[in-house]
């Protein structure tokens, strides 16, 4: 299958898949934590790295309908979120290219500080 290679974003608050522990993003990504998910809790980020991506569907959901790509961890292949390809409403197209991380499926830690 060959090496699977994995980024890593930096910073001093990290969120990983709580699955496998894969850093996903770090806090300096990271617009809202006022989203809700299938789990509960859900955070929007604007980079999230080391994510399979499905292919694009639509979703009704509470803020109207959305084009949308579940996401899952590059790593275990766990689902952890979303991403927003496209938003109908227009109040709503801020979230385009943003990922959904639904908080249930990620785990925080500190990163490193710089020097």
């Amino acid at each position: 299958m060959g090496k699977l290679f994995l980024e890593h974003p930096g910073g001093t608050r990290l969120y990983s898949c709580a699955k496998c522990s894969t850093v996903l993003t770090n806090r300096e990504y990271l617009v809202s934590t006022r989203f809700t998910g299938s789990t509960g809790r859900a955070f929007l980020f604007k980079k999230v790295v080391n994510l399979l991506m499905s292919e694009k569907h639509e979703r009704m959901m509470l803020t109207g309908r959305h084009i949308v790509r579940d996401v899952s961890c590059k790593k275990c292949k766990n689902r952890v979120g979303w991403m927003y390809e496209f938003a109908m409403v227009e109040g709503q197209r801020y979230k385009e290219g943003k990922v959904i991380l639904e908080r249930q499926l990620i785990v925080d830690s500190s990163g490193m500080h710089e020097i």
